[in-house]
């Protein structure tokens, strides 16, 4: 008998994710990808002769990759690079008011520095943080991060009475930047947690108080990638390919197909159609309209509810204004990620979402990827990757030069504030990238690097989960439940997986998907590999 044929569209971490797990179980996997390698928002740039991570430059959630390896059966080796365990979590510093804090996922290390960087009482304030950041992500790892797309029904009864009484005690309609500020005194502190709400692209005034869960993830570990971020994509790559999959880039898909109720193919730029039994969509959701099918199968329709994302109900998330650089640095002792804030953190995202401009007060984030964790490991130019918040837009609404060129000036003098001097001499030494490029690179996202922006309590419930209304396609990727960055858009596509295999065995509405499995503690590898 035949094996199902499946097409995956986007090699991003959800798109190969999915493929691997599919291709494990038997299936015939096609990847299609219209850049020239995987990765999607992990590839790479070249800058000045040598490559950077010009996109996520961490890995968390560990738990994820352990179970992923047992979920494809591999024997032996994993085939994946191994993690390095990163002790910092980041080094920040502020220009105005002063000072500088090095933030350490060792529990007991923060504390102290934060005691003598505060004050002991603010310190005992954010251990209490802490425990209530754990208390709500074991409260939402398996009834929301695990799950499927969740309801608002579904949520209350599984989180029962006590998971309840915890979102009751944090304030579920309450903004982060609201609990931060009942929980934590020092403005410089409550500045450097509310940051945790742009890991999802969301402005500390408008994400959910549940989102404080991401300090007990870094907690928990975060390490780098030998050989860097996009090591990871390409090590999926050729695990996909070991398992017998097909992967193909420079093949961008312009048209899903349909026969019979069903997703039958996709039609490649070009005319040539390759046919399917299921799709996974790994884009950006908002690309997914200008690709669906009529009942014919030819030519494209906009997407029907509830799989569309709804202009004006969910808004677009963060995008960023970055620079990748080769350049020598002097003054500030840089260790691999760096904060610098500027005074007025409110205005920046006032800036962003509601004046849709660049920030006038941006906080700027720089990777010194050469770095180890003390600061050492350089010797001459070194690869750093720098980003600025910015808002969405897409390339028909580019952000004008001179505006662009403006906030460039501002963020290099708010590094110079803090002692850092960036010795870059020649334009190749410095690659940059603003929302219209992202737009271009990423299409449907209008530069969106997060997809849906997480404002409000109910956008836990408004992101699409991997069920369509069309049979047979499912998606992933971090536009869709259960989020951004890489481990969540990782587990999209476990879930992607899991929800086509439950499609292929049976025409009957299936029960809800949940990916196995609790909390995780961290494996006895953990300290030797990320």
């Amino acid at each position: 008998m035949t094996e199902p044929r499946v097409v995956v569209v986007g090699a991003g971490v959800g798109g190969l994710v999915s493929a691997l797990l599919l291709a494990a179980r038997g299936l015939d996997v096609t990847v299609l990808e219209a850049a020239d390698g995987p990765g999607g928002k992990m590839r790479p740039v070249q800058v000045d002769g040598v490559t950077l991570d010009a996109g996520p430059t961490v890995f968390t959630m560990r738990w994820v990759s352990d179970e992923l390896v047992l979920d494809w059966g591999w024997s032996g080796e994993s085939g994946l690079p191994p993690l390095l365990a990163r002790g910092g979590l980041a080094r920040h510093a502020w220009a105005l008011v002063g000072g500088r804090l090095d933030l350490l996922a060792d529990r007991r290390r923060a504390t102290e520095a934060i005691a003598a960087f505060a004050s002991p009482a603010e310190a005992r304030r954010y251990i209490a943080f802490c425990d209530e950041a754990a208390r709500v992500y074991r409260r939402l790892e398996a009834p929301h991060i695990r799950s499927s797309r969740p309801s608002v029904a579904q949520m209350i009864a599984d989180l029962g009475p006590g998971g309840l009484a915890t979102l009751t005690r944090l304030g579920p309609m309450a903004s982060m930047a609201s609990a931060l500020s009942r929980r934590l005194h020092d403005p410089r502190l409550r500045q450097l947690f509310g940051r945790y709400a742009t890991y999802c692209g969301a402005s500390p005034w408008k994400a959910p108080a549940t989102l404080m869960l991401v300090a007990h993830v870094e907690q928990e570990g975060v390490w780098a990638v030998e050989g860097g971020m996009a090591a990871l994509a390409r090590a999926l790559a050729a695990l996909v390919a070991a398992r017998g999959g097909r992967l193909r880039y420079g093949a961008r898909v312009e048209a899903l197909l349909q026969s019979r109720g069903r997703v039958s193919g996709v039609r490649l730029a070009g005319g040539e159609v390759l046919a399917a039994d299921a799709v996974v969509y790994n884009g950006d959701i908002g690309a997914l309209s200008a690709l669906w099918p009529s009942p014919e199968g030819e030519a494209a329709r906009p997407l029907p509810a509830p799989a569309r994302r709804r202009n004006g109900e969910v808004p677009a998330s963060l995008s960023a204004l970055t620079w990748a650089i080769h350049a020598r640095t002097t003054g500030f002792p840089l260790v691999r990620h760096n904060v610098f804030f500027d005074h007025d953190y409110a205005s920046e995202f006032d800036d962003v979402f509601r004046q849709r401009r660049l920030p006038r007060q941006g906080t700027v984030y720089v990777c010194a990827q050469d770095r180890l964790d003390d600061g050492s490991g350089v010797h001459g130019p070194e690869r750093l990757l720098a980003l600025v918040n910015a808002p969405a837009v897409g390339p028909d609404a580019a952000l004008d030069e001179q505006e662009i060129d403006a906030c460039e000036t501002r963020c290099l003098a708010l590094l110079r504030r803090c002692g850092l001097q960036l010795q870059a001499t020649h334009s190749r030494q410095v690659l940059r990238r603003t929302p219209a490029d992202f737009a271009r690179l990423f299409p449907g996202s209008n530069g969106a690097l997060y997809g849906p922006a997480t404002h409000g309590w109910m956008a836990l419930f408004k992101r699409s989960g991997a069920a369509t209304a069309l049979p047979g396609l499912v998606l992933a990727g971090g536009s869709v439940h259960p989020g951004p960055g890489v481990p969540m858009a990782a587990l999209s596509g476990r879930l992607a997986a899991a929800t086509l295999m439950a499609d292929l065995a049976s025409t009957r509405r299936s029960a809800r998907v949940r990916i196995s499995g609790g909390t995780s503690m961290p494996s006895a590898t953990t300290v030797a590999t990320p």
